[in-house]
């Protein structure tokens, strides 16, 4: 079939890789996909690992910087991360990676990652009840999933299981709450120590728990 869209099309993948969306290596191998030049299944056999993923979301970022002033509001992000970090490494993060006012980290077992939730809203609320907290001071919304992932983009993990843990944690978790994916659940669901709460929600398109500490 003859290709009818009459306008230029970047198919370059050196090119692509410029805009920084992925590498490009990855960008070559997408346009052989999309050519037909590499296979799909191969696609998938050479990019994917299976990873926990928790994505962490900040509150009251626009509000603050309406009410506090910019520097202030960004130096609340600054304290969140100084908390948050140590964290995470502690629990054998494998990557972490902040971006405005969120924190995307991997762990190899969800176990880790739960953990690692639970001990940042401890730490984060211990802060902000200390002198060196701010008259606003910030709390965490956590979502975790696990699963298979494409190891691309600067996460090093795209696909399904990483847009559900972004939405829980960025769009639907509230201040020091921690929500988990349906696969997250189904690896965690025998700790003794943790209660989940299965979530309704009409106008999600997946299910999802609350992770409570049982104790």
């Amino acid at each position: 079939m003859a290709n009818d869209f009459p306008h230029e099309l970047l198919d370059d993948a050196a090119g692509l890789s410029q805009y920084r969306g992925w590498s490009e290596d990855v960008y070559r191998d997408f346009l052989d996909v999309r050519h037909g030049a590499m296979t799909v299944a191969d696609f998938h056999d050479k990019y994917t690992h299976r990873r926990a993923i928790l994505s962490l979301d900040m509150t009251g970022f626009t509000s603050s910087a309406m009410k506090i002033g910019e520097i202030e509001s960004l130096l609340r992000i600054v304290d969140a991360q100084r908390v948050c970090i140590p964290v995470l490494r502690d629990f054998s993060a494998g990557l972490v990676r902040c971006f405005a006012d969120d924190i995307v980290a991997l762990f190899e077992k969800p176990n880790n990652a739960l953990d690692a939730a639970f001990e940042i809203h401890r730490r984060v609320n211990q802060f902000n009840q200390s002198k060196l907290a701010s008259d606003h001071p910030t709390r965490c919304c956590i979502g975790i999933g696990f699963g298979n992932v494409y190891a691309i983009g600067p996460n090093l993990a795209q696909g399904d299981e990483m847009n559900r843990a972004s939405k829980l944690g960025e769009d639907i978790a509230r201040a020091n709450e921690t929500l988990v994916t349906e696969r997250t659940f189904e690896a965690l669901k025998k700790r003794p120590d943790i209660r989940f709460d299965k979530q309704h929600s009409d106008d999600q398109l997946f299910l999802f728990y609350k992770a409570i500490p049982a104790v």
